[in-house]
This record gives structure tokens, sequence and C-alpha cells, in this order.
């Protein structure tokens, strides 16, 4: 199951990277103010989504999407991000 994550991580990855130009990843990484819009756009869409219940699981998937890009776009690993949360975890 979280194998598709790690293959989105990989993905978005390489876009950084990539020299294809027209790529909608590439876009935001390259324009953090977008990836960021984005990212707001998109968690207000799932708030909707989730009060109206309705469209929820699709509106999830593009949170998590633009999460991960804004996320690598900013420098911040999610590999970090995971550790911090097996921190939190043992706390408990």
């Amino acid at each position: 199951m979280f194998k598709i994550l790690e293959e989105l991580i990989t993905v978005i990855r390489q876009r950084k990277t990539s020299n294809v130009e027209e790529s909608y990843t590439k876009k935001l990484l390259r324009d953090k103010k977008l990836s960021l819009e984005k990212v707001k756009e998109e968690i207000a869409e799932l708030i909707e989504a989730v009060e109206e219940n309705k469209n929820q699981i699709h509106e999830a998937a593009d949170v998590l999407y633009h999460l991960m890009v804004l996320l690598e776009a900013n420098g911040i690993k999610i590999e970090d991000v995971m550790d911090e949360l097996k921190k939190r975890q043992k706390l408990k």
C-alpha cells in the first residue's frame, strides 16, 4: 500500500532533474509560491469534500500529491518527517 507513496516520491525527485519542461510536477517544484497555493487550495477542497461527504478520496489524493511536491520543493525530505513521526510514537 505505501509502495505507491514511495513511487510518487521517486517520480517527484526525478522531475527535479528532468528535462521534461511541460511536467506539472516540475512546474510546481520550480515555483514554490504556486506549490504552496496549490496545497492551500487542495486542503480547502478536501475540507469541503469531507463536510459534504463526497469526493473525499480524490481530494485526499490531491492533498497528498501536492504536499509531497511542496515538501520536496523546499528541501524537506519525507524520510525526516517519518523519523519525526516515529519519535513522537515512542513518546506516547
